[in-house]
């Protein structure tokens, strides 16, 4: 396969994952202590996890008419974040590291977890919170799959340094934790696990880029709310997604050079 055709290919799986995120984003984007939700905005129990923000239920409902009540046959409301951009930044994410990796073993490991990424960013920066039943799957499933493309020709990582990367940037953010509890969350601790194994992939140096990366953008996003008085100084920010995007640009840069 072309590399044209790997990343066209690798943006149409980006494309049908992210267009399935918005459900997922309405379950758990919820306060920390609440239980996921489990129904749609008009009170239907939710089928699965995954799909579109659109209840099929509330679409046949009995609503006001000049006649009484009759069924409306257009779509129920929507529900969750627009599908639009989840389906857009899914498929570049997934594009660009298609771009950057080409055909290795290890490409459809980031091709799987670039999906659950896009999602944590979107109920983090909801409501702050970094799901359980996310952040420690993907570490596991980080590793094991990690574990399988080492054993494949062509890989260019390797998996006892992702191990360490896992172990080594959890640490560090859980050091972070114990200082500054209100500045930097348990949930970011448990996702450094999956950010580590990426970028420990890719040795040493890789994993202090994607961690640098990641510091510099929550630090740029919070220096621009400052200057735009929509915060201060002690206001705490949704700091997964940067620790996402740090570690995407991390993997980029990572493959490309290996």
């Amino acid at each position: 396969m072309s590399d044209v055709l790997l990343v066209v290919a690798a943006a149409l799986w980006g494309a049908a994952a992210g267009g399935a995120l918005p459900r997922a984003v309405h379950r758990f984007a919820v306060p920390s202590g609440e239980p996921w939700r489990d129904l749609c905005p008009g009170g239907h129990p939710l089928r699965g996890w995954l799909g579109r923000g659109r209840c099929a239920d509330c679409a046949g409902e009995a609503v006001p008419s000049d006649a009484g009540y009759v069924a409306q046959t257009a779509p129920g409301p929507s529900y969750g974040p627009n599908v639009l951009p989840l389906t857009a930044v899914t498929a570049l994410v997934c594009a660009g590291l298609a771009a950057a990796t080409g055909a290795r073993p290890e490409l459809g490991v980031w091709l799987l977890m670039a999906p659950v990424g896009v999602l944590l960013a979107a109920v983090d920066l909801r409501v702050k919170r970094l799901p359980d039943p996310l952040t420690l799957p993907l570490a596991a499933a980080a590793l094991a799959l990690l574990g399988a493309a080492a054993l494949l020709p062509g890989h260019a990582g390797r998996w006892t340094t992702a191990l360490l990367g896992s172990l080594a940037l959890a640490a560090g953010y859980g050091v972070l934790f114990l200082i500054n509890p209100g500045g930097m969350g348990f949930g970011d601790v448990k996702l450094a696990l999956g950010a580590g194994a990426a970028l420990g992939w890719y040795g040493w140096p890789t994993l202090l880029l994607g961690t640098f990366a990641g510091f510099l953008l929550g630090a740029l996003y919070g220096g621009a709310l400052v200057l735009a008085r929509r915060a201060n100084r002690r206001t705490a920010i949704a700091f997964g997604p940067f620790l996402i995007a740090g570690a995407y640009l991390g993997v980029l840069a990572g493959a490309s050079l290996a």
